[in-house]
């Protein structure tokens, strides 16, 4: 009889759950400082070192346990199938890809907003996940049909309806995931996890250091 056991099967997905409930755990403990001076990014002096640390860690902050558990939720059903595939090191550098990339251009496009959340992270994935393979130039049908209900949702929303969702960050989070997924499998068959349906986002609008917009 075999003994049952817990494995670690997706070190880099249980990695970056754990540093998002950490900072978490760590912001309840110190009244809000630990997001507003390490896990969100807005328009701060490019002399401060921690100007740099925000472009990465607004992806592990999070301004509530709901907006935590809807992300992680999500990203836990698509994640492991995706580092299962592609491997623990491209996934890292998709989520790093997606954090540097939100982070730097939310820092120069919208100066007067303070964004926090995975759901970039969680985009990039459902977009990652719907490419199957890349070969003689095609572009698969499953893949277009994904980026245009999930995208044009966020472009449509992001033009006509006033949430205070950001949008922004979920389209470059799928525009990074697309790019990345494209490189992997282009010229492969293997198949591609299933889809799964995002977390629904929570945002406010925000001046930097008081509230936040997170997704």
């Amino acid at each position: 009889m075999k003994k049952f056991k817990v494995t670690f099967n997706a070190p880099v997905t249980l990695t970056f759950v754990a540093i998002c409930f950490a900072a978490l755990i760590l912001d309840h403990l110190t009244g809000g400082w630990a997001n507003n001076h390490l896990f969100s990014v807005y328009r701060a002096s490019l002399l401060s070192p921690l100007t740099y640390v925000r472009f990465i860690g607004h992806v592990f902050g999070h301004a509530s346990w709901d907006h935590f558990i809807g992300n992680m939720m999500t990203l836990l059903i698509i994640a492991p199938l995706l580092e299962e595939k592609y491997g623990s090191v491209n996934l890292l550098w998709v989520i790093l890809t997606t954090a540097s990339v939100t982070g730097v251009l939310s820092y120069i496009l919208f100066p007067n907003i303070q964004l926090l959340g995975a759901s970039g992270v969680v985009f990039a994935c459902i977009l990652l996940a719907s490419i199957t393979s890349v070969s003689d130039g095609g572009i698969p049908l499953t893949f277009i049909l994904v980026a245009v209900l999930y995208l044009g949702q966020q472009v449509y929303d992001g033009l006509f309806v006033d949430d205070n969702v950001s949008n922004f960050g979920h389209i470059l989070g799928g525009i990074c995931g697309s790019v990345i997924g494209y490189k992997l499998n282009k010229g492969k068959g293997a198949p591609a996890p299933a889809v799964a349906a995002p977390a629904a986002p929570q945002q406010v609008n925000a001046q930097p250091g008081d509230h936040y917009t997170y997704y």
